[in-house]
């Protein structure tokens, strides 16, 4: 059984179907890349997905069960977060701090142990002092944990932005464009993060991204979505010679070529 799937997924705003009777599975500790062109549809699936926008027609099952109707903070709750294409982070906040207002939201401390700041609250503040450097450390950033998110080069605030989607311990993470406006080592870094985030924590991720060679090289199969509808499915070296992805992704044989 897939770990998340979507059965017919339809979303229309209007009389426009930003999807169209979509089937897509998941399974557990894949890495699967999600392409297509521009207005595709992509980021409308992420949002279904999520609990941002309730579908049209069809059904979100996530671990058996049917999560359509959950909101954002429901369906984080149960294991599925999402990173967006802009990172929201705290511009005040360094990196450190950053990654603890990501830790206290999922923590189990209460407002009077915060108060009083009895002992019980000490032991789970330092407990999230070193979880919080533990995942700066996974993720490679912890030489500017001490920096204000807002002064970080691109590259440093996109991985800083999966570290805090880390600190919810996410079964499934959902990557919205991870290596946009990065440089060819940045992105290479950023690959070996993804695959890193899989092997250690045995998180599923569901990547969307532009960036063709980076995702061939990252996902282990590919859904490729075209006027909200899957045209194509498959490894990465069956989706490169698919004639379908070819006319409608990249442009058409000339382009190609």
């Amino acid at each position: 059984m897939a770990q998340l799937a979507l059965h017919q997924v339809s979303k229309f705003f209007g009389g426009l179907a930003a999807i169209n009777e979509l089937d897509m599975s998941v399974n557990q500790g894949e890495v699967i890349g999600l392409i297509g062109p521009n207005g595709a549809g992509k980021t409308t699936i992420f949002n279904v997905i999520a609990g941002e926008l309730k579908p049209s027609a069809g059904k979100v099952v996530y671990e058996g069960k049917d999560i359509s109707g959950l909101k954002p903070h429901q369906v984080s709750k149960i294991g599925i977060v999402r990173t967006f294409q802009i990172e929201t982070l705290f511009n005040g906040y360094t990196a450190l701090e950053n990654v603890l207002v990501g830790l206290h939201l999922r923590s189990n401390i209460g407002f009077i142990e915060a108060v009083l700041n009895t002992r019980s609250n000490h032991r789970k503040e330092m407990k999230l002092y070193d979880d919080a450097l533990e995942l700066l450390y996974f993720i490679g950033i912890e030489d500017v944990m001490d920096e204000p998110a807002e002064s970080l080069p691109h590259g440093l605030q996109r991985k800083l932005g999966v570290a805090i989607s880390l600190a919810s311990r996410p079964k499934v993470l959902l990557l919205d464009e991870p290596l946009t406006g990065m440089n060819p080592s940045e992105s290479m870094e950023m690959i070996e993060t993804i695959r890193k985030i899989r092997d250690h924590y045995g998180t599923t991720l569901l990547v969307v991204e532009h960036n063709m060679r980076a995702v061939m090289k990252l996902c282990e199969r590919i859904v490729v979505i075209n006027s909200g509808m899957k045209i194509a499915e498959g490894t990465p070296r069956e989706i490169q010679d698919n004639p379908q992805v070819i006319e409608a992704y990249l442009g058409g044989d000339d382009h190609a070529a």
